[in-house]
């Protein structure tokens, strides 16, 4: 694409819907207001001065940097600062084990850790000078452990350059080639290093803001991480779309949803699971609803749309939640929007789409089978364990492992992951199988246990909280279902286990009803 960035300090807005408003006056340029806001000149100066504060601390340009720590003012401004400098971002999830995040920061060969945690020492590989602590930040102390190397790289290194005017301050980030190390969500087996590019990411996000029609009077507020891939997307679109972003306590719905409300939301994005609870803080709070009548967005992400909350939702809200199909690997691919709210929606322009038959062949409208994407979007490659990267070839169709398939009319519908198995001489899809199984009026999963005389044994996973009776869900099933696709066994739990960025782990609802991995 040949779009240049529009500079957007002078109208994007920041809005700490995490705390009470900050009160009192005479605040200096650089804090936040009474309402908890910075905007335009504040926000510009808060972020040229979180940037010269890294710099002083040794950050420089191309540095790998992991940044850990849970949703707020700081982490948005901290990560913007650090594209001001034009590093190479690892973004973790704060409640990561020491463990893992210590194997990210191996494999994608970190050299600094800046984090929200006060008391975070002796982090392996990374010396403790190296390690920042973001809402403090101060100078690097003389009497701190740094090498002769560093101290005459921090000593001799000018303060970050001035920028020209109507310059955009993430310019040179947005061309970086390696702007981004994210990770899979390791659902299904250990989380992948994704490397993408600036270039990348740029051009998705800005295709993703024409579709969905973002304008400067917006006020996003995703109740998710912004750690994880769908919650750093929406940062990066209200940048770009020079409008308000709401930073709520996602992890205190009733909380985050108050705050939603009052600030007179108009996008909202989460996690399937994260709706089901916002419709329970609906029908609890009925008066919610009628502050959330302005939302005109809700997007939903990061896991299968079960049709049940699909339909209770519409008929709760009035309004359509907003599905759409991408991976970390490649942005989003395509996407429902207000206009055509239907399956995932169609592909962005400028991306290509095709589904394949098991034997190469294109499959026909509607019909199931491997999902392909070329986009701009897509990734320089994969971490291998020393660090390096693994490239693919930005040419060709990248095979994305899911299946699906596409209307007639070009919507896309995605059914899950393309993990055929294998069941008295028939193939199955279990995630298909969910899709169908879920107009029980109930989430469900589809477990696969390798059975010798079989085949497959088909586990299906019901969640119920209240606690219906295997037998009754099995005969509600059995209406859904062919009798070679009939359920070996039928669990009931309250819920699923969720991962992090809330989709359901499959490996932990596997261990927690025994049936291995």
């Amino acid at each position: 694409m040949t779009d240049t960035i529009a500079p957007p300090v002078a109208a994007a807005r920041l809005v700490d819907g995490t705390a009470a408003p900050r009160g009192g006056t005479g605040n200096p340029p650089d804090a936040t207001d009474a309402t908890g806001a910075l905007d335009g000149p504040a926000l510009g100066h808060r972020l040229a001065a979180t940037a010269h504060a890294l710099h002083g601390l040794g950050i420089r340009t191309g540095d790998r940097v992991l940044v850990q720590g849970d949703n707020s003012i700081d982490y948005v401004v901290t990560l913007l600062a650090l594209m001001r400098l034009d590093t190479s971002l690892v973004p973790l999830d704060h409640r990561l084990s020491a463990a893992d995040a210590a194997a990210a920061a191996r494999q994608a060969r970190a050299r600094w850790l800046v984090t929200a945690t006060d008391r975070t020492t002796g982090f392996p590989g990374i010396p403790d000078h190296r390690i920042v602590h973001y809402p403090h930040l101060t100078p690097v102390p003389p009497t701190a452990s740094v090498s002769p190397s560093d101290a005459s790289e921090a000593l001799s290194a000018s303060a970050p350059a001035p920028l020209a005017p109507g310059a955009d301050p993430l310019d040179a980030w947005f061309r970086r080639p390696d702007a981004l190390v994210l990770w899979s969500s390791g659902t299904t087996g250990r989380p992948k290093g994704i490397v993408k590019p600036g270039p990348a990411v740029l051009d998705n996000s800005l295709r993703t803001i024409r579709a969905m029609g973002y304008r400067a009077d917006d006020v996003l507020a995703p109740l998710l991480p912004f750690s994880h891939q769908y919650g750093l997307s929406v940062i990066l679109l209200w940048w770009l779309a020079r409008c308000t972003l709401l930073v709520t306590p996602y992890q205190r719905l009733d909380a985050a949803v108050g705050q939603a409300a009052a600030h007179g939301a108009t996008a909202v994005d989460a996690a399937p699971s994260t709706y089901h609870s916002l419709l329970g803080v609906v029908r609890r709070r009925p008066e919610v609803r009628a502050g959330l009548a302005g939302v005109r967005v809700w997007g939903v992400g990061g896991a299968p749309l079960p049709a049940p909350l699909a339909e209770s939702f519409r008929t709760t809200m009035g309004r359509p939640l907003l599905d759409g199909y991408g991976l970390t690997e490649l942005g989003n691919v395509a996407l429902a929007t207000p206009d055509s709210p239907h399956g995932c929606g169609r592909p962005l322009p400028g991306i290509r789409l095709r589904v394949l038959r098991p034997d190469g062949t294109v499959a026909a409208p509607g019909e199931l089978g491997g999902i392909e994407v070329r986009s701009p979007g897509l990734m320089a490659g994969y971490l291998r364990e020393d660090g390096s990267l693994r490239p693919v070839d930005p040419d060709a169709w990248y095979p994305t492992a899911d299946l699906g398939s596409v209307d007639a009319d070009g919507t896309v519908r995605v059914a899950g992951r393309n993990q055929a198995v294998h069941r008295l001489g028939f193939t199955l899809y279990p995630e298909s199988l969910e899709r169908r199984a879920e107009a029980c009026g109930r989430p469900v999963k589809v477990l696969a246990v390798e059975d010798q005389r079989r085949g497959s044994a088909l586990h299906f996973v019901v969640a119920d909280p209240e606690g219906g009776a295997p037998l009754t869900w099995r005969r509600r099933l059995a209406e859904h279902l062919a009798e070679y696709e009939q359920p070996n066994a039928v669990h009931v739990v309250d819920h699923f286990p969720l991962t992090a960025n809330g989709k359901p782990d499959t490996r932990a609802l596997r261990a927690q009803l025994g049936l291995g991995s």
